[in-house]
């Protein structure tokens, strides 16, 4: 269990770095041409996003998902006010891409509006995908991990679709770490829960899907960062590839659009079911923050007796 919750939270920074080198490129003959097979951690380069990033840090998603594990950590688990805190802090001389979220959520705390009421009306699903430390630390209390997935959530991202994205893969990751498998999990999850009708149809779409090429597949979705396209584009690539790992996110990344925000989810689930050495060694050697990752969790784990 151990190895396969800290392979859930690496594997989803490693999700974020390996995108980062293409996140948001939608040409993917510009990928083919420029990159050839993303399999490796990549430099931005202008005119991309990131320029201002080295080979092996985040995106802007990974940046804040590593604010939450410290805050967890900090805080014996999730208190809202303190990420909010450390949230801002992260802002306050950022250097990198801040998007439209991003901006709307500060200026909402500006204008004195508190962490539950600050959210920005984005529909982006990687607003959900920062949740893999609150289920590192509540995989054994669903009520608490429902709760404060949808807050982290909603404190930037209060858009329903997006509350119930965060919701959905908190509750699947948690089975995966008791031992289901993802798809397995995804079909009891929706038969479980009482999801909205667009919900059930992205499910429907990803797992439908399978069969099909992964590129094409994300192209017809939507390589955007909406959750109505970026949704059942992660739920192809986790069952396509439930196995595999290194395949799934490379396959996310050489589909363009926002790789990043598709990938820290697609990690964090193949994680919780496949453990660490699923996560090529030389992703976890050029990883920025590995250090400091290993550190935060051990300091999390010693607080929760673990």
């Amino acid at each position: 269990m151990q190895d396969k919750s800290k392979a859930m939270v690496l594997a989803s920074f490693a999700a974020d770095a390996l995108a980062l080198g293409v996140h948001w490129i939608y040409n993917t003959r510009v990928i083919d041409k420029k990159f050839g097979r993303v399999e490796r951690f990549i430099k931005p380069e202008r005119p991309t996003y990131h320029p201002t990033k080295d080979r092996g840090e985040f995106t802007h998603y990974g940046d804040q998902a590593l604010v939450l594990l410290e805050s967890v950590a900090e805080c014996d688990g999730f208190n809202l006010s303190d990420f909010a805190e450390r949230w801002q802090a992260l802002f306050q001389n950022y250097n990198g891409y801040v998007d439209g979220a991003t901006k709307g959520t500060l200026e909402n705390l500006a204008a004195g509006k508190s962490p539950t009421e600050s959210g920005s009306a984005s529909d982006d699903l990687a607003g959900a995908s920062r949740i893999a430390s609150l289920v590192y630390v509540y995989h054994n209390d669903p009520q608490a991990l429902l709760a404060s997935a949808k807050a982290q959530t909603a404190f930037t991202h209060n858009h329903p679709d997006v509350l119930e994205s965060a919701a959905f893969f908190a509750a699947i990751t948690a089975q995966i770490l008791a031992g289901a498998t993802p798809r397995a999990a995804i079909e009891q999850a929706q038969k479980d829960a009482d999801h909205s009708d667009h919900l059930s149809e992205w499910i429907e779409m990803g797992l439908a899907s399978t069969e099909q090429d992964s590129r094409q597949t994300i192209l017809d979705f939507g390589q955007m960062c909406e959750t109505p396209a970026a949704f059942p584009g992660v739920i192809h690539l986790i069952v396509k590839y439930e196995d595999d790992l290194k395949a799934a996110l490379v396959e996310n990344g050489m589909a363009g659009g926002d790789s990043a925000g598709r990938g820290m989810l697609v990690g964090q689930v193949l994680g919780a079911h496949l453990g660490m050495d699923a996560i090529p060694p030389h992703w976890m050697d050029e990883l920025k923050a590995r250090r400091k990752i290993f550190e935060v969790l051990l300091k999390i784990d010693q607080g929760h007796g673990f």
